[in-house]
């Protein structure tokens, strides 16, 4: 069954999981019916004994006497509110009480809107100590995640180091998306900025430090909870978000790269915890962060664990979707863009039917998923969907794609740029490396158009691709597929959207 594109994108804030469907349905001109005709997803086991720490997002009425009501009745349920969103209506519990969900959906009638787990694994991270009430303004730190390592991050595993010279000659991307012509234009203004959601940003790197905005870093994988340590932000078990950011806006500095907007600041929040997870709850925390700082753009080259697709037909995947969601329209109502991922598993997103790799931080099930079953963010409303393409513009083997669901695309396979070690220089493939593009291409844009809302931007950035007909993907290698073929019209088809990036339109 065809999927219905839902990147007709509406920005309204969304009051809980049933209306959230209806708003991606309203949004690609789904009917009802159509919605009717999904297949019902396979459960994921989401009960949790007495004993066993989970974290929660709670859903309610964005009003903070609403949200004062909820956090009262988390203590009342046998919980401890680590984070509260009152602008969204949105609230972060942990609890080790298996009635939790039960008492508090009734605890204050009908005020939770829905309540969902956030994963599978029990909390490791902990409850921060000494929280009494809800963060509102300053920071504490918790102890890190001790799991199995998570697959979230959309990175191809043929990385490779290479000695740190001056390469900006050696940077096809760069001229893929007529970035070194945009240059002659502008590098970018100081004024613009785009968060970085991914694993942190190396400090000292030659290349990074120039432009890494200290003041609006922060490290989001402290349950949920910003925290505002010098240090928090720093990476630790990953360079995934020093790679990502080296494409973003590595400087102009005579070392190293550039990046697609070399001159924009870049402020590191930190969403990947030291396992490499990215769970609902730093999701949030890291778009209203973005919206909070008045960022500009933000780049999410990830998707959100444990599910590599949250199905709307499930009670807790419902209330994560919504929560994630709510965040994602609030931010770009504060006047964020945001570019994102499509994923490596050359899954065809506009024809869904198994998978078998969630939820990933316990034991995986095969599973029936349907339509209504979302990769987030990169396939929320407003969010730029990007595949990723070679050196030849062919689609990279691994790059998921879609028919009405990939926006635009942007070079992702053996991409050069910035790395911890040594602060050095190496390549990494993945939908993860053609996003940055995207986001770099989006701040030059900001850059030159100040006064461009994140709809108008994306519809310029859409309206700007160069269109590319369909042709062969990249050949996959043994054990790997080459996904669903090519279809669509030269001006919009499942491989392209509308097409590969144009740097030198976005600044004209």
């Amino acid at each position: 069954m065809k999927r219905p594109s839902i990147r007709r994108r509406g920005f309204a804030l969304i009051a809980s999981g049933a209306m959230l469907a209806a708003t991606l349905a309203t949004a690609s001109g789904a009917s009802a019916s159509t919605t009717a005709a999904e297949p019902p997803s396979t459960p994921v086991p989401m009960a949790f004994p007495d004993g066993y720490l989970m974290s929660y997002v709670i859903n309610t009425k964005a009003t903070p006497g609403t949200v004062n009501a909820v956090e009262k009745a988390v203590a009342r349920s046998g919980g401890v509110v680590v984070q509260s969103w009152p602008q969204i209506g949105v609230v972060v519990a942990q609890s080790d009480r298996a009635a939790f969900r039960a008492k508090m959906k009734t605890a204050v009638g009908s005020v939770v809107q829905s309540i969902g787990a956030t994963r599978t694994a029990a909390v490791s991270e902990g409850t921060p100590d000494g929280i009494a009430t809800p963060w509102r303004s300053g920071a504490r730190t918790a102890p890190k995640a001790k799991a199995k390592v998570g697959t979230g991050l959309d990175l191809v595993s043929d990385e490779q180091a290479v000695t740190p010279d001056p390469r900006e000659g050696e940077q096809w991307d760069m001229q893929q998306i007529k970035a070194d012509q945009a240059h002659q234009i502008t590098d970018g203004s100081r004024d613009v900025v785009v968060g970085v959601l991914d694993s942190g940003i190396d400090p000292d790197h030659p290349d990074l430090q120039p432009n890494i905005d200290v003041a609006d870093s922060v490290n989001c994988t402290n349950a949920g909870r910003p925290d505002l340590s010098p240090t928090g932000w720093y990476p630790t078990t990953s360079d995934h978000g020093t790679h990502v950011a080296g494409t973003i806006g590595a400087a102009r500095n005579g070392t190293g790269i550039v990046g697609v907007a070399p001159n924009v600041r870049m402020a590191s929040v930190k969403v990947v915890n030291d396992d490499g997870f990215i769970y609902p709850e730093y999701a949030v925390c890291g778009f209203m962060w973005a919206g909070l700082k008045g960022m500009d753009v933000t780049n999410n080259s990830y998707y959100v664990d444990p599910m590599e697709f949250w199905c709307n037909d499930q009670v807790d995947q419902a209330a994560v979707l919504e929560a994630v969601n709510r965040a994602v329209q609030w931010s770009t109502k504060q006047g964020v863009v945001h570019a994102a991922a499509a994923g490596n598993s050359a899954y065809d997103l506009a024809n869904k039917t198994t998978n078998d790799s969630s939820p990933n931080d316990t034991t995986p099930i095969p599973r029936v998923i349907n339509n209504e079953c979302y990769d987030i963010p990169t396939e929320l409303p407003g969010v730029v969907t990007t595949s990723a393409t070679t050196r030849t513009e062919q689609l990279a083997y691994f790059s998921n794609r879609g028919l009405g669901v990939i926006d635009v695309a942007a070079p992702g396979r053996s991409i050069l740029s910035t790395i911890v070690a040594g602060n050095g220089y190496g390549l990494k493939s993945g939908t993860s490396m053609a996003s940055p593009h995207v986001a770099g291409v989006l701040a030059l844009m900001k850059s030159a158009h100040p006064d461009l809302t994140p709809a108008q931007m994306v519809a310029k950035l859409k309206a700007d691709a160069r269109d590319v007909a369909c042709q062969p993907a990249e050949t996959a290698p043994p054990g790997r597929t080459n996904g669903a073929p090519c279809v669509g019209s030269p001006s919009n088809n499942s491989y392209y959207g509308d097409g590969i990036i144009d740097a030198l339109k976005a600044v004209s």
